[in-house]
């Protein structure tokens, strides 16, 4: 009778855990298909878009499952609305597929080359990073866009959604492994991560050598535990702590406008704006106006003195702010807000409270703006624009994989470059070291 296969650690695949036999799965589908040509991807995108759409009733109905379970625990409105599949979303999850298909392959692009004093031919080359582990929170689109990503780099995806969302994304992964199946790709590329207790997430962190890298996305909480705990890799995409700060030489019409839709537009998600600065100059002004349009866009404002002041000259009640609101992403219809004495000082604040995702700036001085986005340190910075921007599909990228608040390797929003590495390819003609 024959031994049964051996794993990469020389462990027999029969003796390993359900997380492990699931990561030495995706290690073999991940080297089947990095070296697919991008049509053979593109096909696999194209038929999870339409198998989506096909099967789009099946999903919401398991996704239902999810939100009444939810809501029975006294879930929170915003979290419900992330956790929450329409059929209008999922068409719009589809297409945010088939835009990941259009995108060109990263795979195979010399980032550089030359050709050295001795002759041999030098090409830095980008490849697919391998396994890609993703743990995250109650958002179901996440798994087809991880997914949709990863297949587009080459990489094979091991998708650890939250408990919350257990139904949903074990009905989007059926969908999504029947159509890359049906591309004739491995299906194994794509899989759910076997259990739903906390086991299974310290599994996949510990996984190191079958899993190359992973992505947690999700709160303050669940971020630093992958980050202190893993043994894996960890790319790590940081919490929301937007600031929108009105300059002395701001257009306050603009001001008005960027302000509500940066926090009122779509409050649950990261690029959302929690806290408004405005400069001291223009505060009389402003003030007033600002309380009312984030009144009647359903906003509760937790302000400093100056903020408490004239809502109750405008007749709005304004909550006295304290550290944790400067400190916190509401992901609510909350705003913290303060009046500060110059756009310096606006950086200080910043600096001090901000987790590094995105901050904007509304001025009509070039010089202001100029000093604004040189001394902020976040991913991304707006002038004169939304914080709803920073987002994959906004930049261009196709659906993101996460936004990055780290230094290393990328940061902001990550699409199909960030999903991938590099190798050096060196090419001679019989040169020999020495001589």
């Amino acid at each position: 009778m024959p031994a049964p296969p051996t794993t990469l650690h020389g462990m027999s695949s029969e003796t390993q855990s359900p997380v492990r036999q699931a990561a030495q799965r995706a290690r073999t589908a991940a080297a089947m298909i990095a070296p697919l040509p991008r049509a053979a991807k593109d096909a696999a995108l194209l038929a999870v878009a339409d198998a989506l759409q096909a099967r789009a009733a099946e999903i919401v109905a398991a996704n239902a499952e999810d939100v009444a379970r939810a809501r029975a625990d006294g879930v929170s409105d915003a979290i419900v609305d992330r956790l929450t599949l329409t059929e209008e979303r999922v068409a719009g999850i589809a297409s945010d597929v088939r835009d990941v298909a259009k995108l060109p392959d990263p795979v195979g692009e010399v980032v550089r080359g030359s050709t050295l004093p001795n002759g041999l031919e030098l090409r830095q080359v980008r490849v697919p990073l391998g396994v890609v582990g993703i743990i995250y929170e109650g958002r179901p689109n996440v798994t087809v866009d991880a997914a949709a990503l990863c297949l587009k780099s080459g990489n094979a995806v091991l998708l650890r959604g939250s408990s919350s969302a257990y139904a949903s994304n074990t009905a989007l992964v059926a969908v999504l492994r029947d159509a890359v199946a049906s591309a004739g790709l491995p299906p194994d590329a794509v899989q759910l991560v076997p259990g739903q207790g906390r086991e299974s997430v310290h599994e996949l962190m510990r996984a190191r050598g079958l899993v190359d890298v992973l992505i947690p996305r999700g709160g303050a909480g669940l971020i630093r535990t992958v980050v202190e705990e893993s043994t894996v890799p960890v790319i790590e995409t940081g919490t929301g702590n937007c600031h929108v700060y009105v300059d002395e030489h701001a257009d306050l019409d603009l001001a008005e406008k960027i302000l509500v839709n940066s926090k009122a537009q779509r409050p649950s998600v990261c690029n959302a704006a929690e806290t408004v600065l405005v400069h001291q100059a223009v505060a009389d002004a402003f003030l007033p106006r600002a309380l009312r349009a984030l009144e009647a866009a359903g906003v509760t404002v937790h302000g400093d003195d100056a903020w408490v002041k004239a809502g109750a000259a405008a007749g709005v009640e304004v909550r006295l702010a304290d550290d944790e609101d400067w400190a916190t992403e509401y992901l609510s219809y909350d705003i913290a807000a303060a009046v500060v004495r110059s756009l310096d000082d606006a950086v200080a604040h910043i600096r001090r409270w901000s987790s590094g995702h995105t901050e904007a700036v509304v001025t009509r001085d070039t010089g202001a703006a100029r000093r604004f986005t040189a001394l902020v340190d976040s991913a991304a910075v707006m002038v004169n624009a939304s914080t709803r921007f920073t987002d994959g599909a906004e930049f261009g990228f196709g659906a993101e994989i996460g936004i990055s608040t780290q230094k290393l390797h990328a940061r902001g929003p990550m699409g199909l470059p960030e999903l991938t590495s590099t190798k050096y390819v060196v090419t001679g003609d019989g040169q020999l070291k020495g001589q």
